[in-house]
């Protein structure tokens, strides 16, 4: 029996799904207002290639979601100092909450998307435990601090979807101020320690 191979145009279609859908929700007021069919129509293809390809509307947030945050995957996992495994751990969050929070400012329509589509707990996101587990391990290495597991949380916290629109939409906040009032937390929060550092 022969394998069956895939589609020669289903790598085009994903492209052009994801391409549409990032336009679309950029375009749109509230990422409630792009329907399936909207994107079907915008990329060019049937709607049951969407359903087919991604399951359903928040399976396509989030496959367009973890291709736009992929490459702050890789620093974090694989690159240089600040962002790289090499960094100490005072330098190395308040250098992944940057990343976040730039990367949220971003892609604001598709975090508010992902994370206020009501069919699950944000926290419960494969993306928000990795972020969770590693801000952990980091923070479980300062010493003198303590309560990593809820300081992660709440460092988190600080870079929600729906905290950065609040405090940055419609040029509320500038994006380097709200940076470095970030930075200014993280520290207040890493250097609130029995122990000096």
């Amino acid at each position: 029996m022969t394998e069956r191979k895939p589609r020669k145009d289903a790598a085009r279609n994903r492209a052009a799904v994801l391409a549409a859908a990032d336009t679309l929700f950029t375009r749109c007021e509230s990422p409630a207002d792009v329907t399936m069919a909207d994107i079907a129509t915008a990329a060019g293809v049937g709607k049951g290639t969407l359903f087919r390809a991604f399951g359903d509307r928040t399976g396509l947030i989030r496959a367009l979601y973890e291709a736009r945050l992929e490459p702050v995957r890789e620093a974090v996992e694989e690159g240089p100092p600040p962002l790289g495994p090499a960094t100490p751990p005072l330098q190395r969050v308040p250098a992944l909450l940057d990343a976040l929070l730039c990367f949220k400012l971003d892609n604001r329509h598709l975090a508010l998307a992902l994370e206020g589509n009501g069919s699950d707990s944000p926290y419960r996101a494969e993306h928000y435990e990795r972020w969770h587990t590693l801000l952990y391990v980091m923070l479980e290495q300062i010493p003198g601090l303590t309560g990593s597991a809820f300081t992660a949380h709440a460092l988190l916290a600080s870079v929600r979807a729906d905290l950065v629109e609040h405090l940055a939409g419609q040029g509320r906040i500038p994006r380097e101020e709200l940076r470095e009032q970030l930075a200014s937390f993280t520290a207040k929060v890493l250097g609130a320690r029995p122990c000096g550092g």
